[in-house]
């Protein structure tokens, strides 16, 4: 700071073009000025330079903007995503790239991206994907997978802004690009709390220090008297309705706030709301409470042993839930097996880390409370919002903002709980967002696994048993506890054919942050154990781990575990034909360079594969979405849209399968987004159900509209529909006929012309033995892993990844490659670098998830085996992207390295602990340092797996690198 600029001084540089000054607080945050000048297009995900989405540039450098003080910005040239698209011709093209190739899904990152790449491109117009990965390289997205994002900016300026509309009857199947796509480029998106009112209060929560503490409180009043601003404190006595939420409803039973005793390391004891200027000067550790530590229960095995105190009174031993699915006889089963393998395999908590912390803001109107926040299910949070304030559903509105990610965690209540109650009681606009410590301590994770398996198969290689064991850490609170412990034992077969099989789980309760639902509700940790026990019976027979699932894959007259035959749109065994000339391609290439040892050194190449299954939508539960279609006087079609848009396409996904159903144009359509005031109820955004559930009470209702004109007109069902102003024109044979709307009546909708449909997809309940229909649609997929393993230092680089789903119907390809990209970087993520410790790395420094240099070029493959009961037989996509990266990727350890990892994520520690151990194992007295391990078995190493006849291989001092890349240099970009 020029030391003639004083703590009084009025701040200017040149914002956008235009001179600015900022108030004289030379520590202000740039991130945090920009934003109360409104330009809101600078997003803050961690104030810590870790995530890099307040990007900006300062005099034509591309720098992290929360990092930077307002007194460094003195006399300088800042530019911001909106100044950028005003004014740079590069910053437009890469607008427009972004669009065409969908490098935008949640687009919370997409303006630091923009903004990254932009600075790129004014330096070098046509840059290598190395130099794109490295200009981009400190933006984090967890939501592409960076594969189309690196695309987007190598096509710049090949593209043009918008794609054209497809023609009537032709939306479904079509590239279309996103629909809301232009807000995310441009950074006009309003997410979280953007949109509050500038004189909102601000809310802050005390939380907890301790895995476990009873607390008192001092004097609050003498704490307010001493901190002028500062409104109110809220506790639990101030809730008036019921101090309990979750999103099952028999299973709720977490707190607002925590009476006597916290059960988890930041759970909320109280809120202090207050003018913004004082909360931002506010140290919350003078706040006056009181905390006595008590000892915690951090583990199943902890929490379930012998005089452990009970987290909640009526759940004896700790246990939430269990679950059961049995078929056949599973001991005759293995008995009569030619092959057997078994094993234990553990997951640990995995953070979801949307970019865009948990935020909002909420405001009273009348007797009613209005949230404007970021979640995945608007009726949910309604209907637990109006039980915490004890007034009537219809009494809440919720109108969800963009979201700058879920991924599961924001089905929970975070942030809405508090805005209500502070907003109800003191009759002002109140505005809160998690910082990004808060985010990661409090809201809920991917569920601790620890799985047992036992297998066995015929000579001939076909499964005849399997025997599972599930045991979840489902922390504090229910949250979806019971749904992973229920989901699971459906799943854990994976999409084979087994005929005898069981399967229990169970979800304990410990001291520590809620497990919720995470991308696959639990079936992503069965599958790392049952695609690799499944490995082991190919290998033990001497059979090709392809072949041997293309042998036990799911026909469509099959039965499931659960003993459903699902028919049509069983497509698992084309996922893995698909696979098939990659598979012999990758393995003879890993063959051909794991041979050249005196080449590659420490370096063995492995190749692993895998498949899933996941049932779309709620397990043997009513599951219904209702959607809403009307047409004005003026002519407009309005579709009431309730699926929440959290980046996987449903605002696109939605009105592309309006169009064809109704049989108009894309363009005709207007899209009313989620609110629970305007849209009916289209249920919550997870289990890949939105697409088949809201998909096709879009089409039923989209059909009935279609229909009822057609009455109107006496026409056939040939007939074509086009919208004019205040008209519709119905054309058939060659004739003419015109409805004028504002002849009709409005109806109780407020339309000429209305329909409303609800789908609710067919399931039956399971028997006390898990036997019946838990899921009207499956969908299914298989990855191929190519992976390099450094043996000395136990580091894993993916080098490619093939991924073939069954989608069904391919609504839009272009999204669906984005949705199976961005979960193969989340799959990668849990197997190789993800792992959240309670009270531990709680910033995105220390939790690291997969950067734009981790994640390897990916081969997609759509199969279209449609299902009947889905639009157009169209299925979903998003948990099914992640499920199988993982085993395949520790399937390919295994292959280049002879070792088996059964704790994930495989840290380079973990990975060469494996190694040693495997080593050990096959030859209790090891070379010294220096010396050749000797070869065995036809060259094979014993514990390696290194596939060279009389090969040696050299150890030379493995280094115990915990991490493979460092993030220090984020934020300080050159």
């Amino acid at each position: 700071m020029s030391a003639a600029l004083s703590s009084t001084s009025p701040i200017s540089c040149q914002l956008n073009g235009a001179r600015v000054t900022f108030p004289p607080d030379p520590s202000a945050r740039l991130s945090s000025a920009l934003r109360g000048l409104g330009l809101t297009g600078t997003k803050v995900g961690c104030d810590a330079g870790d995530c890099g989405a307040c990007t900006v540039l300062l005099d034509g450098a591309p720098i992290c903007a929360c990092l930077c003080s307002t007194a460094q910005a003195e006399g300088r040239d800042v530019r911001t995503i909106e100044g950028l698209t005003a004014t740079n011709p590069a910053a437009v093209q890469l607008q427009a790239a972004f669009l065409r190739h969908g490098a935008a899904q949640c687009g919370f990152c997409t303006p630091g991206m923009i903004v990254a790449a932009t600075a790129l491109l004014e330096r070098n117009s046509r840059p290598t994907e190395a130099e794109v990965s490295d200009a981009i390289g400190g933006v984090l997205c967890r939501c592409t997978g960076y594969r189309k994002i690196v695309a987007a900016i190598l096509d710049v300026p090949a593209t043009a802004f918008d794609g054209p509309q497809p023609p009537s009857g032709t939306a479904i199947g079509a590239r279309i690009a996103r629909l809301d796509g232009r807000r995310k480029v441009t950074g006009a998106d309003s997410y979280g709390d953007d949109g509050a009112p500038a004189d909102a209060l601000v809310l802050k929560v005390v939380r907890s220090p301790h895995h476990r503490a009873a607390f008192a409180f001092g004097d609050i009043g003498a704490f307010l008297t001493a901190h002028p601003g500062l409104i109110a404190v809220l506790m639990a006595p101030d809730v008036t309705g019921v101090n309990r939420f979750g999103v099952i409803a028999p299973f709720a039973d977490q707190p607002v706030f925590a009476e006597r005793e916290t059960r988890f390391k930041g759970e909320a004891v109280a809120a202090i709301v207050g003018e913004a200027e004082a909360m931002a000067a506010l140290d919350l550790s003078a706040f006056p409470v009181a905390w006595t530590e008590l000892r915690p229960a951090l583990s199943p095995d902890e929490a379930r042993a012998m005089g452990a105190s009970r987290l909640h009174e009526s759940r004896p031993d700790n246990v939430l839930v269990r679950g059961r699915v049995a078929r056949g006889d599973v001991e005759a089963g293995l008995a009569a097996a030619a092959v057997r393998a078994e094993g234990l395999f553990e997951t640990g908590f995995v953070e979801h880390a949307p970019i865009e912390p948990e935020a909002g803001w909420a405001r009273r109107v009348g007797d009613r409370i209005e949230i404007h926040a970021c979640t995945q299910a608007p009726y949910m949070d309604r209907d637990d919002v109006a039980a915490i304030l004890g007034i009537a559903p219809e009494a809440v509105r919720i109108v969800p903002t963009a979201v700058g990610g879920g991924f599961g965690t924001k089905l929970d209540l975070s942030v809405q709980p508090f805005l209500a109650l502070a907003a109800w009681r003191l009759g002002r606009p109140v505005r809160m967002t998690y910082s990004r410590r808060e985010s990661i301590m409090t809201t809920t994770k991917r569920h601790p696994a620890r799985i047992r398996m036992r297998a066995g198969a015929a000579s001939d290689g076909r499964l005849l048993a399997l025997d599972v064991e599930a045991e979840f850490n489902t922390g504090a609170y229910a949250s979806w506890g019971p749904t992973v412990a229920n989901r699971v034992p459906v799943h854990a077969s994976g999409p084979y054919l087994v005929p005898n099989y069981r399967a229990r789980s169970v979800a304990v309760h410990t001291h520590v942050v809620p497990a919720g639902a995470f991308r696959g509700f639990g079936v992503p940790q069965a599958a790392v154990a049952q695609e690799q026990i499944y490995d082991e019976l190919a290998a033990a027979l001497g059979m090709d781990a392809l072949d041997f699932r293309i042998l036990n894959a799911l026909g469509p007259d099959d039965p499931t575990v659960t003993g459903q035959i699902l028919g049509p749109g069983t497509g698992i065994r084309a996922c893995f034909e698909a696979l098939r000339p990659a598979w012999t391609r990758a393995r003879a290439e890993a063959a051909a360079f794991n041979r050249g040892r005196a080449a590659n050194g420490h370096l063995r190449r492995g190749v692993g594969i895998a498949g899933m299954w996941y049932g779309c939508g709620n397990t043997s539960m009513s599951n219904p979405s209702t959607m809403r279609i009307g047409i004005t006087h003026d002519g407009r079609i309005v579709l009431h849209q309730g699926a929440v848009d959290i980046g996987q396409g449903s605002n696109t996904i939605i009105p592309q399968i309006a169009a064809d159903a109704l049989g108009v144009p894309l363009g005709a359509l207007d899209l009313a987004p989620p609110d629970t005031d305007l849209t009916p109820d289209a249920g919550k955004t997870s289990a890949s159900r939105q697409t088949v559930v809201s998909g096709k009470a879009t089409e039923l209702a989209c059909r009935a509209l279609r229909a009822a004109i057609l009455r109107m007109a006496n026409a056939g069902s040939d007939a074509t529909i086009r919208p004019a102003p205040g008209e519709l024109r119905v054309d058939e044979a060659g004739h003419r006929r015109l409805i004028r709307l504002a002849d009709l009546p409005l109806d109780e909708r407020g339309y000429a012309i209305s329909a409303e449909e609800t789908f609710d997809p067919p399931t039956t309940p399971l028997d006390e033995d898990g036997q019946g229909h838990p899921y009207a649609v499956y969908g299914f997929g298989a990855h191929l892993a190519e992976i390099e393993v450094d043996l000395a230092l136990g580091t894993v680089k993916v080098l490619h990844v093939t991924a073939a789903h069954d989608v069904g119907r391919a609504i839009n390809p272009t999204l669906l490659e984005g949705q199976i990209e961005g979960g193969i970087a989340q799959g990668l993520g849990l197997a190789l670098m993800e792992e959240f410790h309670p009270g531990r790395g709680e910033n995105l420094h220390d939790y690291l998830i997969p950067t734009v240099g981790d994640v390897p070029p990916i081969t997609t493959i759509l199969i279209e085996d449609p299902n009947p009961v889905g639009p157009s037989g169209a299925k979903g996509i998003g948990e099914q992207a992640l499920i199988p990266t993982a085993p395949a990727i520790l399937n390919a350890i295994h292959h280049a390295t002879g070792t088996r990892i059964r704790r994930v994520p495989a840290t380079p520690d973990r990975v060469l602990a494996a190694i040693r151990e495997a080593h050990l194992a096959a030859d209790p007295s090891p070379p010294g340092e220096g010396e050749s391990a000797p070869a065995d078995r036809g060259g094979v190493l014993p514990g390696w797996g290194c596939p060279h006849p009389g090969s040696t291989l050299r150890v030379d001092s493995p280094s115990p690198i915990g991490r493979d890349r460092d993030r220090t240099d984020q934020g300080q970009r050159p």
